[in-house]
């Protein structure tokens, strides 16, 4: 998902604004105060994380950032391969129905909490069933639409009970959909699927969640977070494969920038980082090629419209400002990293998809922009009567040059007037919840490896459609795709939905994201996967063999 080059929408001033770059995306504010200094024989491993967690309740949780260290903290029925396919996780195999509709997942009898207890089906039931919960108010209940009677139980028309999930045995869970969901077990490997430890969430409610109350089943089980600062999570010598564990503890720190992330790590201070700046790849392909990891992932960066704001309700407009976006110019000058331009919403990489383009992908800059101020006009926009809004951003370097880049455009293509607002990660998506926003920045990323992970975005209903995108035929296509048993018919649907959303433009696609870290060389076991998750129980030292590659579970 990457970027562009300056062009006839770009102009010269845009290209004073692209010269060399830095930063990270997701990028929030604080530097970490936690020491990094890593103990002799591999001991602690200290981990780069970005912004702050904004929770760690596995079923409350919804940044990235979170769900790195819960991904630690917690083992969910299944869990990501190292290729970014699906692996065991508690369960150790899986069968489906000859009609796909039914799942039956077991559990291995090892299986433990921090607590010691046992970790047996109802927990899994009890934790999907909280997902669903509208107490809860997950932002991620609807990724698990497809079990009978999610919808209802989201709703309010049938208790969480109701909730398509059972456990006749300890070992034993029964996943029962409304229609066949060849995604389902890689769908198991997210957080917000993971289990509860009933007897904490019974006794401590919302404080389950904390260091020192949280009862966990992972790896690694938290032990202190300070906010904006790191979060500590200890080895759990209670996990069923502890004997694979190599770290007796993860540090995950908050960097808020990543030239200073950078310098903590050439001091020593972390073994990998969360990103890489851009404006040292240079230096760093000199210095220290060995250490840098560049691989593709599938997530996107957009601008969001706030669909709520009169201005933006004329899709005429929200054309116009994507039209006149050189993504080339920006992939090249300001992005830097292998980040392809994005004129879509689906990333590449995504099993058995075509992704989609906007029409006037082919078409040269002079062309689209002649076609994107015809566009302006009939909307009613003029020089003399200019169209203006604010396009807020999480505070970092490379946001900051987008934004300014793409403010850029706008004026010298439009005439539009573009306020550019950067404020810590945390009051961004707060003021995106309480639709305090014109345009913003957002990003989302694969939970698996399925066109459906990013299609579900759009949906009239789904709790993370930032920009309240309202298409009763795009809903239509998903529910058909939902329903199809025909993976080709399927697809086609699944195309054809995003060819919807292109059209009505909800937002402005502008690149899709490559891994970027720095990693040790001291440590072992790392590797690179399109959903870019790597967990700490598989990482080792030099010298000292990583947890044995998890095994793939039976389908």
């Amino acid at each position: 998902m990457r970027r562009r080059l300056l062009a006839a929408a770009g102009s010269t001033a845009a290209a004073v604004l692209l010269g060399g770059l830095a930063s990270c995306e997701r990028t929030g504010t604080g530097d970490s105060g936690a020491s990094g200094a890593v103990r002799a024989g591999g001991a602690i491993l200290s981990r780069g994380n970005g912004p702050d967690p904004d929770s760690l309740d596995p079923q409350k949780a919804r940044t990235v950032e979170a769900q790195n260290v819960l991904r630690d903290l917690f083992e969910c029925l299944t869990s990501v391969a190292r290729d970014g396919g699906v692996a065991a996780g508690v369960a150790t195999d899986w069968r489906s129905s000859p009609d796909g509709r039914t799942y039956t997942f077991r559990l291995r009898p090892e299986a433990r909490w921090s607590s010691g207890d046992r970790v047996v089906a109802a927990d899994f039931v009890a934790g999907l069933r909280r997902l669903v919960d509208p107490a809860t108010a997950s932002p991620y209940a609807q990724v698990i639409e497809a079990i009978s009677n999610a919808r209802d139980v989201l709703e309010g028309r049938k208790p969480p009970s109701e909730l398509g999930v059972a456990a006749p045995a300890e070992d034993t869970v029964v996943v029962t959909l409304d229609a066949p969901t060849p995604y389902l077990p890689a769908l198991l490997s997210h957080p917000s699927t993971g289990p509860v430890h009933r007897p904490t969430l019974a006794q401590h409610g919302e404080e389950s969640a904390r260091p020192g109350v949280m009862v966990s089943n992972g790896a690694f089980a938290l032990t202190r977070w300070v906010p904006g600062s790191h979060v500590v999570a200890a080895r759990n010598r209670r996990y069923w494969n502890d004997r694979g564990t190599r770290f007796e503890e993860v540090r995950f720190l908050s960097i808020a920038d990543e030239n200073t992330e950078l310098t903590r790590y050439r001091a020593g201070e972390l073994d990998v980082t969360n990103v890489v700046p851009r404006d040292q790849l240079e230096w760093i392909r000199a210095n220290i090629a060995a250490e840098l990891h560049i691989a593709p992932q599938l997530t996107t960066y957009a601008y969001g419209f706030n669909l709520d704001r009169p201005i933006f309700r004329d899709a005429r407009v929200r054309r116009a400002l994507s039209m006149v976006i050189d993504r080339e110019l920006l992939a090249r000058e300001v992005l830097r990293a292998g980040e392809r331009p994005a004129y879509g919403w689906v990333p590449y990489g995504i099993h058995d998809y075509t992704p989609q383009s906007f029409d006037y992908r082919a078409l040269a800059m002079p062309e689209r922009i002649a076609r994107a101020r015809q566009l302006y006009a009939q909307a009613g926009y003029s020089p003399q009567h200019p169209l203006r809004f604010e396009l807020r951003y999480n505070s970092s370097e490379v946001n900051d040059r987008l934004a300014v880049a793409a403010a850029s455009m706008w004026k010298e293509a439009l005439g539009v007037e573009a306020r550019l607002s950067a404020e810590e990660f945390k009051s961004l998506l707060h003021d995106i919840d309480r639709r305090d926003v014109d345009l913003f920045v957002t990003s989302w990323s694969a939970d698996y490896n399925d066109a459906y992970a990013f299609a579900q975005y759009f949906k009239s209903d789904f709790g993370v459609n930032l920009p309240h995108y309202r298409s009763s035929e795009y809903d239509g296509l998903l529910a058909e795709a939902s329903q199809s048993v025909d993976a080709a018919h399927r697809r086609a649907l699944l195309e054809q939905a995003e060819r919807v959303a292109l059209a009505d433009h909800p937002l402005i696609p502008i690149y899709f994201y490559v891994n970027k870290h720095l990693v040790k060389p001291r440590l072992s076991g790392w590797y690179d996967n399109p959903l870019n998750v790597v967990y700490s129980k598989d990482l080792g030292t030099s010298g000292e063999a990583a947890s044995a590659a998890r095994p793939r579970a039976a389908r």
